[in-house]
């Protein structure tokens, strides 16, 4: 079963499984070591299929941005064509080719720096690159287990 960030359950049940079933207490410590060593290899499973989505998840974001950053260095190379157009025909004419020619040139260039700053704006929202959500997970659940290790060596 694949997660995404969003659908995967907060919390494992580890906690209640562990605290509240009282037939654990009848069992014997090789069954509870069997039963932890179960838990946990699910536990990481699980960590690791979060991570690997929000590393996607990233990834994409991140490629979206560079695409961005791309296509504004493009539109400025024609931004910078326009403008030394306009500086010709404005050396050898006068006034409207050389005004319109100018006037696209700078339309252009700001269209290039809008890609520029919404590119950036999507490499930002990709960084860091760490997948913060799982590991952020990762120490919810050592908290519960620790919490609930401790909990059972207090009875």
């Amino acid at each position: 079963m694949t997660y995404t960030m969003n659908d995967r359950p907060a919390d494992s049940g580890l906690a209640e499984r562990a605290a509240g079933d009282g037939a654990l207490a009848d069992r014997s410590t090789a069954d509870l070591v069997k039963l932890a060593a179960e838990q946990v290899a699910r536990l990481v499973r699980d960590e690791l299929k979060l991570a690997q989505t929000e590393l996607a998840a990233k990834g994409k974001r991140a490629g979206m941005g560079i695409g961005m950053f791309g296509a504004a260095g493009v539109v400025a190379l024609y931004g910078v064509a326009a403008l030394l157009a306009a500086a010709i025909i404005g050396l050898a004419a006068v006034l409207p080719a050389w005004l319109s020619a100018l006037l696209v040139g700078v339309v252009l260039l700001a269209a290039g720096g809008v890609l520029a700053l919404v590119g950036r704006g999507q490499v930002k929202r990709a960084t860091p690159p760490a997948p913060t959500e799982a590991v952020r997970s990762v120490k919810a659940d050592l908290d519960t287990i620790t919490g609930a290790v401790r909990e059972r060596g207090h009875r």
